[in-house]
């Protein structure tokens, strides 16, 4: 599968300037749902304070916040993502980047850590570089995406 993104424009919502961000996703074609969905998408996204934010306010990443951030709450537990290294060094089909290093788990109801465990990898001035997608139940990656290539406009 091949998601395509750009940064098409920019959007003011409530004195705030967030970038509009298209996606074109072909190859999905058996619809896995832990990939993105055929056809075009957009969301509006805006730096914070270092924290990466949605328009409707929830935080979508965060590059200076070592605390787990809750993402989901479930009634069988809650998915965190939480800041592990600001300076890790990544390399990927497109190169070798300096990135920050983030990790999403799950803790069930019980207080257990599940076996899921992802990884997200984004580099200042790129994005996304390298991710990875679990079931909860499961210490193997279902989905891994790499940064395969790049072309940055003025």
């Amino acid at each position: 599968m091949i998601d395509s993104i750009s940064i098409i424009g920019t959007e003011v919502i409530n004195d705030n300037t967030y970038y509009k961000f298209r996606r074109f996703t072909t190859g999905n074609e058996n619809n896995i749902s832990l990939c993105n969905a055929n056809g075009e998408h957009f969301e509006l996204l805006r730096d914070s304070l270092g924290y990466l934010v949605w328009d409707d306010g929830t935080i979508k990443y965060a590059n200076n916040d070592f605390t787990a951030i809750p993402k989901t709450i479930t009634d069988w537990g809650t998915i965190y993502d939480e800041l592990i290294a600001l300076d890790n060094e990544i390399t990927v089909e497109a190169g070798t980047f300096i990135s920050t290093y983030t990790q999403r788990y799950a803790v069930l109801s019980n207080g257990e850590q599940a076996s899921g465990l992802d990884h997200f990898y984004y580099a200042d001035g790129f994005g996304l570089i390298y991710d990875t997608s679990s079931f909860v139940s499961q210490d193997i990656p279902a989905i891994i995406r790499r940064l395969d290539s790049y072309e940055i406009q003025d």
